[in-house]
């Protein structure tokens, strides 16, 4: 069967379609899925525009019923739909499932978002003149979202969206078209008008880069590499479009002295390996106090040689394979540079050959690495993570800092002292206390620092920030 894009409110075939991959298992096609020609990319950016203006005159609760739907059958379906995502993405079914439960609460949050239209008031230095303060929709937002999130970041994005009133293109990344095209049907059924929101699936060169340049496009909200990152706000910058933009990290979760080591192994395991460490949350850099620093390795080693690599829908998998070959190539070659640069790979790193053929490898622990390493300085987006032994806390804090990134970091302590002067000094836009890296809420800011993020926060109140644009009026009543 052939998966269409929904064009200008239609379902479409494209100029050419993909074969989607169950990367657990090669042999398993998801099914084939269309390619948008720039045609249909005019054709819906046109017809989106004569929509929002449409979807912004809705009442709020009619506004509000079409966000519940979409929240209250992701929830419903997030078994069903959660099957699907682990199946061409590759996270163990527990993580797929509880993927597309929390999309359904960003849709249900946002729905209740919808009915706090509160704006601001205030006397004007002139006399008899009130001021009235308030946010209206944006109007065109081009989404483009990863893979390793398919359902989670995009609805993140597209919730908040809708809520303020806005149109939404949204191009998915081409190696998770299932969960977009999912996604995109519970969308269409509702209660909106045609063309307000758009599927195109096609590549990040042609039709994605076709989208960003577009004058028709008025912001952009984008979860990628900061390569392009980079490309797409330079495109942006040409017609002055709005940018929001969530990229790489390099997270550290600091290890002291005093910490539970039991627990600081946990949850150094799950920031490093969970999602196949295809996280921007991943714990990649694990900086750790000398005088637990052997007692903490022996257990990470331990527990990293026990964890259970398998196909993603079996029942007691732990770790699911890479996304794809390029991804496992790309990862396999980190592991080479890390030896190359002198550290010890103490375990895993290694391709896997299983049951089914599929993009598998080890999870690898790198020791007696310097924080200078490459594999200390590049997001590589793998099952792989590196221990920093430090001598202190103020060193410890230090090697957090030392990155062109600032997206998450966390610290294992029982010292309030620590925490409260790690919370306050940390460089990052996320910071964690006795908690892994990776896991955020939906009701409150995300977002990062230096090269990890651009432009407004995502998530929470704080996505009205970008989604919206601010009017001020001035009313005089005249004399009485």
């Amino acid at each position: 069967m052939l998966h269409k894009n929904l064009i200008a409110g239609d379902w479409l075939a494209g100029e050419s379609e993909i074969e989607n991959r169950n990367p657990s298992d090669l042999s398993d096609l998801v099914g084939l899925y269309a390619q948008a020609g720039s045609d249909q990319l005019d054709a819906t950016l046109d017809q989106a525009r004569v929509a929002q203006r449409e979807w912004a005159a809705y009442g709020l609760e009619r506004k509000q019923a079409v966000l519940m739907n979409i929240g209250n059958e992701l929830m419903a379906r997030a078994e069903e739909l959660g099957t699907l995502l682990s199946r061409e993405e590759g996270k163990p079914f527990a993580e797929g499932k509880g993927e597309v439960y929390r999309a359904g609460q960003f849709f249900t949050y946002y729905a209740a978002e919808c009915l706090r239209q509160i704006g601001e008031n205030a006397d004007s230095v002139r006399p008899d003149i009130e001021v009235d303060v308030r946010r209206e929709p944006i109007g065109v937002v081009a989404v483009i979202s990863p893979w390793n999130f398919p359902t989670a970041t995009a609805s993140w994005k597209i919730a908040p969206a809708l809520c303020y009133g806005n149109a939404v293109i949204w191009k998915p990344a081409n190696m998770t078209p299932a969960s977009a095209y999912a996604l995109t049907e519970i969308i269409a059924r509702q209660d909106i008008p045609k063309g307000l929101f758009s599927l195109v699936m096609g590549s990040g060169g042609s039709i994605g880069q076709r989208l960003v340049e577009s004058p028709k496009i008025d912001a952009i909200s984008f979860t990628g590499s900061v390569p392009v990152g980079k490309g797409i706000a330079a495109a942006a910058i040409q017609n002055l479009t709005k940018v929001q933009m969530e990229m790489g990290s390099k997270n550290a979760l600091a290890v002291m002295e005093d910490a539970d080591l039991d627990l600081a192994v946990t949850l150094a395991l799950g920031g490093a390996f969970g999602g196949t460490g295809q996280k921007c949350t991943a714990s990649s850099r694990l900086v750790v106090h000398e005088a637990i620093h052997d007692a903490f390795v022996e257990k990470l080693v331990a527990g990293t040689q026990a964890m259970k690599v398998g196909h993603a829908l079996e029942e007691g998998t732990q770790m699911g394979p890479v996304v794809s070959q390029q991804q496992l190539t790309e990862n396999l070659a980190y592991v080479d540079l890390g030896k190359s640069e002198g550290a010890e790979l103490a375990c895993g790193g290694a391709r896997l050959n299983m049951a089914h053929e599929g993009y598998y490898m080890s999870p690898g622990v790198f020791l007696n690495t310097r924080n200078d390493m490459r594999i200390n300085r590049e997001e590589m987006f793998a099952p792989l993570t590196s221990v920093i032994k430090v001598a202190d806390y103020d060193e410890a804090l230090t090697v957090v800092n030392d990155t062109n990134f600032g997206l998450t970091s966390g610290i294992v302590t029982k010292s309030l002292a620590k925490a409260t002067h790690f919370r306050r000094n940390a460089r990052t836009g996320v910071v964690t206390i006795n908690l892994p890296t990776a896991g955020t809420d939906y009701h409150v800011p995300f977002g990062g620092r230096g090269d990890s993020s651009y432009g407004p926060r995502e998530q929470g109140k704080a996505a009205a920030e970008f989604y919206t644009t601010v009017k001020t009026a001035y009313i005089s009543a005249g004399p009485v």
